[in-house]
């Protein structure tokens, strides 16, 4: 087999990924939501998930003043929401408005969670690493919660719910709903 060289941004290779909406506290009482799709599992003991968050951006600022968030998955369905929400400053967003937003209360944070999600992760930051312009920030979990019936201990049943997958801008994918079992 032979390669040539990838001529496009490096890391879009490695996508789709799933998005998710970090949610944090911020310094002046509001609340910040921001995609992402750099994120992932790091570790089962402790539990943790790893976030890169650009240093420039007001999430960031928010991680820093308190140090916890809501990882929440959102529903393919939102996907609009996604894009904007990843596309518009936090100024942007705050003359908009908040519709479509109706927030349930964590049951071990002060930072609250989106009702319109179909899981939720309550962290706080355990660990952070800078890299160039980006922190990866480890969040160590909490709690984890599911809507009923969409999920059991393998992940969610994609024949009942998709998440969205960020491929490049304003592109996503969902998941294929056919599983495909690799041989012993």
């Amino acid at each position: 087999m032979q390669f040539i060289e990838y001529k496009g941004v490096f890391y879009r290779l490695l996508h789709p990924r799933p998005t998710i909406l970090l949610i944090t506290q911020c310094p002046n009482g509001r609340v910040n939501v921001m995609p992402a799709s750099w994120n992932m599992p790091i570790s089962e003991k402790p539990p943790t998930i790893g976030v890169a968050v650009y240093r420039e951006t007001y999430t960031y600022q928010c991680l820093n003043y308190h140090p916890e968030a809501t990882i929440n998955v959102p529903n393919i369905d939102s996907v609009d929401l996604v894009y904007k929400l990843g596309s518009v400053s936090v100024r942007t967003w705050i003359r908009l408005g908040s519709s479509g937003w109706s927030w349930c209360l964590a049951m071990w944070l002060k930072v609250p969670t989106w009702k319109g999600c179909d899981s939720v992760y309550e962290t706080r930051v355990m660990n952070r690493l800078d890299v160039d312009e980006s922190t990866l920030f480890v969040f160590e979990v909490l709690k984890v919660k599911v809507r009923p019936g969409i999920a059991d201990e393998w992940g969610f049943d994609f024949g009942k719910v998709n998440i969205p997958l960020h491929g490049a801008g304003r592109v996503f994918h969902r998941v294929e709903t056919r599983k495909l079992f690799a041989r012993r």
